[in-house]
């Protein structure tokens, strides 16, 4: 039963979030959608700094290229679209390649990667980049092993030319765990609108979980260099990793008026670090 004199009383936005907080402890529901809004509320501010960020790529003439790798259903893509969802499209492109065509594999691997990098002024998010060739290739057999290799010893090379002409590389693997992949699985085939995102490929992950840990794992350790580091985003938790995936990116840059949205942009160390060896990643 609504209780319209409570409505009556609850007309602002204050009294609204003071009456949920005052309830919170003895109702999880009020919890929850306290979390939502404080969620929503951190998310426009850093939005906010995100839309300085560009302005300031924009007349500085900077090229940034933010990868986003990481098993499926790790929030790649969910977190791509809250970083593009206030930007000007016209300085900044989503690429999501299809599988190469028969002209594209008989080309240099980096040839159709190459084409899509950030011109002048631009940011480009890769929600999958050059680095398929590191682990979902090699896993799934659609790669040989001297193409492997041969990608392996050419991208430290190739990072580092992109770096001397000037493009900022922000290289992000979204780690997830095992349990929480396969509830994400479940939770795309019980519902009509997202069951085109799951596909056999997604299945077999599952299945070789322990082949793409030793890819992943090869892969940090050959390509994580000092012009382009690996950044671990722990992503069980998908809201927390768009928040604190957004900080990353904005202290990396220096730009005016950084801060006025949002007074904390330095990432939680708990949920953002850089790559280091010899530590248990979240989704080994």
């Amino acid at each position: 039963m609504i209780n319209l004199e409570l409505l009556q009383q609850l007309k602002t936005r204050d009294k609204l979030l003071a009456y949920l907080k005052d309830r919170a402890e003895e109702e999880p529901l009020y919890q929850k959608v306290l979390r939502n809004y404080e969620y929503e509320q951190e998310l426009l501010r850093l939005q906010g700094e995100l839309v300085d960020l560009q302005r300031h790529i924009q007349t500085s003439g900077k090229k940034v290229a933010i990868l986003f790798e990481g098993r499926d259903a790790s929030g790649k893509g969910g977190t791509i679209r809250r970083f593009a969802e206030h930007l000007n499209p016209r300085a900044m492109r989503i690429v999501a390649l299809n599988k190469p065509t028969e002209i594209e594999r008989q080309q240099w691997y980096f040839n159709r990667y190459i084409k899509e990098l950030p011109n002048a002024s631009e940011i480009v998010f890769f929600d999958r980049s050059w680095y398929n060739r590191a682990v979902v290739e090699p896993v799934m057999g659609f790669c040989d092993e001297d193409q492997y290799e041969r990608f392996m010893v050419q991208v430290p090379a190739f990072e580092h030319m992109l770096y001397e002409a000037g493009t900022k590389i922000i290289k992000f693997w979204f780690s997830v765990s095992k349990e929480e992949q396969q509830r994400r699985f479940d939770k795309r085939l019980s519902k009509p609108l997202k069951k085109w995102k799951f596909s056999p490929v997604d299945q077999k992950g599952q299945e070789l979980w322990d082949d793409f840990t030793f890819y992943k794992n090869a892969m940090f350790a050959r390509t994580h260099m000092p012009f382009s580091p690996w950044v671990i985003v722990k992503s069980n938790d998908k809201k927390k990793a768009r928040l604190e995936s957004m900080k990353y990116v904005l202290s990396q840059f220096n730009y005016e008026g950084k801060g006025d949205n949002q007074d904390l942009i330095w990432p939680d160390p708990n949920i953002v670090h850089s790559y280091f060896r010899l530590v248990k990643q979240l989704d080994q």
